[in-house]
């Protein structure tokens, strides 16, 4: 392997000269530049990244965890951070926790000990002992995702209630009054925060979410199959189902229309997320679309803030939804009670 000594030889420069032109840490003539730029391209010359970022103290590479990266939400979000921190010169190392509170805190571990410059966490669920851990480590980071409210971070949030509140009002407002809800973990802040703004959409027009009316799910397909087997066994007449995830939504669909129910004329659906996949369903899939690129792109520049500038007070951004209305929700003659 040519080192850098070689090419200093080759384009009859000194070692710091060939240094410079690498880092861009001092003006070189051009013509010098150029002798320098032709010497590395004839001799094939790779810079040891391992040992400039020990002498930068800087990786050049963020870390992501995310809690399931099949989740086409989760794909599109690592996406967008991955395009946004590229442009800016970082390379982005993904790690799934699948859900697991363990695998999880394994990873997180791993992701300290290779010296990441910074790392962007969206937790399997609302403990803050991983984010404990890198703020120990005095690791810059950014939560995203995960409502977090007592711990000095940043953090890039949807208003996921607020999405809750405009799927309620749409089937209200199409006359719909007996409603089920598919919903996520517990423990997780965006799913508990949807039903909250649900809730608050139906009591607003009088409406009544029964206990019965509701299932839990994992954000999982089979979770959705499941839980709408589930539903259809409680004979509850529902005319419109909310389901918290469109990874659910499609599993929903799916067992009603094999149910023999026609969505949208027998059963409404609507979704949450807006992943590609509701577009190409049949029917596509009404939803709350997340700002997916956006939520990529502020996180990456909240987290490339402090790699730059060193840490600072706690910020807090939250993100609105918008309804993206399809074909598996309609509207329906408003019943009497």
């Amino acid at each position: 392997m040519p080192t850098i000594r070689d090419v200093a030889a080759h384009a009859k420069v000194s070692v710091s000269t060939v240094s410079h032109v690498l880092n861009g840490t001092r003006y070189v003539e051009p013509e010098t530049e150029d002798r320098v730029r032709a010497a590395i391209e004839a001799l094939g010359y790779r810079p040891n990244s391992v040992a400039r970022s020990l002498r930068r103290r800087r990786t050049g590479t963020i870390g992501l965890l995310v809690p399931d990266n099949s989740n086409p939400f989760f794909a599109e979000v690592a996406r967008a951070i991955e395009d946004a921190g590229f442009t800016e010169g970082y390379n982005l190392i993904l790690c799934n926790s699948d859900g697991s509170a363990s695998k999880e805190a394994a990873y997180v571990d791993v992701l300290l000990s290779k010296q990441m410059d910074g790392l962007l966490l969206i937790s399997s669920g609302n403990r803050p002992d991983p984010l404990q851990s890198i703020l120990r480590a005095r690791v810059p980071v950014v939560v995203v995702d995960r409502r977090l409210d007592d711990l000095p971070v940043d953090q890039v949030l949807v208003d996921n209630e607020e999405g809750g509140y405009q799927a309620g009002r749409y089937l209200v407002q199409l006359g719909h009054r007996r409603i089920g809800c598919i919903t996520g973990p517990s423990s997780i802040s965006p799913s508990a925060d949807r039903i909250v703004g649900f809730r608050r959409a139906l009591g607003e027009a009088g409406i009544a979410l029964p206990p019965e009316a509701i299932v839990r799910g994992d954000f999982q397909y089979a979770g959705g199959e499941a839980a709408t087997h589930e539903l259809l066994k409680r004979r509850l007449g529902l005319t419109a189902i909310f389901v918290v995830n469109d990874v659910m939504a499609i599993g929903a669909i799916n067992v009603l229309s094999r149910a023999g129910l026609r969505v949208p004329d027998d059963v409404s659906v609507i979704g949450f997320d807006d992943i590609p996949q509701t577009r190409a369903m049949m029917p596509s899939i009404t939803t709350i679309a997340q700002p997916i690129a956006e939520l990529g792109k502020v996180s990456i520049s909240l987290l490339l803030d402090q790699i730059k500038k060193g840490p600072k007070p706690p910020t807090r951004i939250v993100l609105p939804t918008t309804l993206v209305e399809r074909e598996s929700c309609r509207a329906i003659v408003r019943e009497t009670t």
